[in-house]
């Protein structure tokens, strides 16, 4: 049997498909619902869940929340404040600080995968080893990779990685299958944001389009409401304990009022001042939050441009995740996509049903449904010029796979680098670097030597990458376990670029490429002349060198049209030259002449 298990920011869930429906499996205290929170006491074994969340008051230094926004990044990244530390030098894998000993977030991440997988077996009454886990859309290679890690240290095969969204939109659209339908999933959780836009059509389920910020979720709400009541306090919070109890009382706040107009908050005894007590009302919350909140906005826009849609054309919306319970977010929603959003299913839920209907489809119990998802950027290698090749363009259907032949540009040159790149920019050096590696061939004449590149993307949407010289068949395979560490805002800001930038970029794009065909032309056509002598007459002579003049004109000028239009001149005006040394070479003169 193969699991379906959510591992949230904030709260994990896991489900199995069984007997026509999905069931999410309750711990021993009847709720389905798990806390992402492990402690880690100085001795004995680490407690997870609600037992661990009951220390974040008591312990906080030593019980770690939120470890998701952590995985597969590194020191140095803008992360939420916690009461618990980081270690490591700054680039390094980032390590969770416990005072005697540090952890990884794969093997916090590990701990909660535990208990699941250990509810899951007292429930089912078997042995549970292979499980479907979701992750944010915008999760990159780095991060998928972690999540899989954490899996086989909690003794899980993980047998398929799915998107949140997509998973969201599989458990809402299930009833829906014999219906053309078009979907747009706004998932708002604890720590991460993710929109995509999916088309239902006969059972297939297929990803237009998706945006998202794995650094964008309720957290960031509740780290500035922490920072209100502390302007209501009149001072800041620095004891880990203390803090732990205001964010507990912030939280608590927020979720009342979701249904309420105010609440009271209560704060006792915060750093040795007397107990404080404040009325907070829905009006200031979403005050607080809506700077948040409207962050999502431009990512909504993006994925319908991305998906060539205009909100009218989509027949529903769903709301996913804890923070879509607000009034201020179902109402931000609601305007973006123009409509009522769908609220019918537990926004905390959803995503745990559709990873157990994805493991239903893998076992084979659910036939009816294909789930088609996609990759959120294009992937290339460098180029000779220092330009972006696109292989896989942004968008591509995964699992997917596709190549090209390349070859050497300079004569007995021994080797190929094969940079592997992540973006949009025309140029390389405007991209993300995702690894690097080389491939050997012989040293042949400038163009001889061919290198197949190929790139897959696995249903995980995790990157491999292979060069093979095709003469002696020698070839590397190179799975891109260590993509690039770049935050959400940063992903935004490249596609933002990208299209503030298209005209320029194409600009370089076409000037290099005319630099390049320009400086390969001058010396063929300097050594073709040498060769013609007075075979050529004075008048083609004299037009050759006019457009080779104009070309060496375009070149120092730097202009992208110009440059091109003067290469394609010369290259019509040599069509005859050309003809003439192909006849030279075919009849050379007979010796003695």
């Amino acid at each position: 049997m193969i699991v379906g298990i959510d591992l949230g920011t904030t709260n994990s869930l896991i489900g199995v498909y069984d007997g026509g429906f999905v069931t999410l499996i309750a711990d021993q205290g009847g709720r389905r619902l798990t806390p992402s929170v492990v402690h880690y006491p100085e001795e004995g074994e680490p407690l997870v869940g609600r037992a661990a969340e009951r220390m974040r008051v008591l312990r906080p230094e030593r019980t770690v929340f939120s470890v998701k926004r952590y995985m597969g990044r590194r020191i140095g990244e803008e992360s939420p404040d916690m009461p618990y530390g980081l270690a490591g030098e700054r680039g390094a894998p980032v390590q969770i600080d416990l005072g005697d000993r540090t952890v990884s977030p794969e093997e916090v991440s590990a701990e909660i995968l535990r208990k699941l997988k250990a509810d899951a077996e007292r429930a089912l009454g078997c042995a549970v080893d292979k499980a479907v886990v979701t992750v944010p859309a915008y999760f990159n290679d780095a991060q998928r990779t972690a999540t899989k890690r954490a899996g086989e240290l909690a003794g899980l095969e993980v047998v398929r990685i799915v998107n949140e969204p997509t998973a969201a939109a599989l458990a809402y659209g299930l009833e829906r299958m014999s219906e053309n339908t078009r979907i747009a999933v706004y998932d708002f959780g604890g720590g991460t944001f993710d929109v995509s836009i999916l088309e239902l059509t006969g059972g297939v389920f297929q990803v237009l389009s998706t945006n998202g910020n794995t650094r964008l979720g309720g957290d960031n709400i509740d780290a500035s409401l922490v920072r209100h009541l502390e302007e209501e306090c009149g001072f800041v919070v620095t004891d880990p304990a203390a803090r732990a109890r205001l964010l507990e009382a912030a939280i608590e706040a927020k979720h009342r009022l979701s249904d309420a107009e105010e609440t009271v908050v209560n704060l006792p005894f915060l750093e040795s001042v007397s107990s404080s007590e404040f009325v907070l009302t829905r009006a200031m919350l979403e005050q607080i939050a809506l700077p948040w909140v409207e962050k999502t906005r431009a990512h909504c826009l993006r994925a319908l441009a991305d998906a060539n849609m205009e909100p009218s054309a989509l027949d529903e919306l769903i709301l996913v995740g804890g923070s879509t319970r607000m009034p201020l977010v179902r109402r931000v929603a609601g305007e973006v996509f123009g409509r009522i959003p769908n609220c019918t299913r537990n926004p905390d839920e959803a995503v745990a049903e559709g990873a157990a209907l994805q493991a239903a489809i893998l076992e084979g119990t659910l036939t009816q449904v294909v789930l088609l998802d996609i990759t959120p950027l294009s992937l290339g290698i460098e180029t000779f010029g220092g330009l972006m090749n696109i292989i896989l363009p942004r968008n591509s259907t995964i699992p997917c796979k596709a190549g090209e032949m390349f070859t050497n540009a300079l004569p007995g040159q021994r080797a190929m680098l094969i940079r592997v790149l992540q973006g949009e920019r025309e140029l390389a050096n405007d991209n993300w670097e995702l690894g690097r590696f080389e491939i050997p061939f012989q040293p042949l004449p400038k163009g001889q030597a061919r290198v197949g590149v190929q790139f897959e993307i696995d249903a995980n949407g995790i990157l491999s990458v292979l060069a093979r010289d095709t003469a002696t068949g020698l070839e590397q395979v190179v799975s891109m376990t260590s993509a690039v560490e770049v935050s959400d805002e940063a992903v935004e800001k490249m596609l933002g670029d990208a299209l503030e930038n298209a005209f320029e970029d194409m600009n370089a794009r076409v000037f290099t490429e005319a630099r390049l065909k320009a400086e390969e032309m001058l010396p063929s056509v300097a050594k073709a002349l040498a060769m013609a002598g007075d075979r050529l007459s004075d008048q083609e002579r004299a037009r050759i060198m006019g457009c080779e003049a104009e070309v060496r004109d375009k070149l120092a000028g730097g202009a992208a049209q110009p440059l091109k239009k003067a290469v394609a001149a010369l290259d019509e005006a040599t069509q005859g030259l050309a003809a003439l040394v192909m006849e030279m070479a075919m009849n050379p003169p007979p010796k003695g002449e």
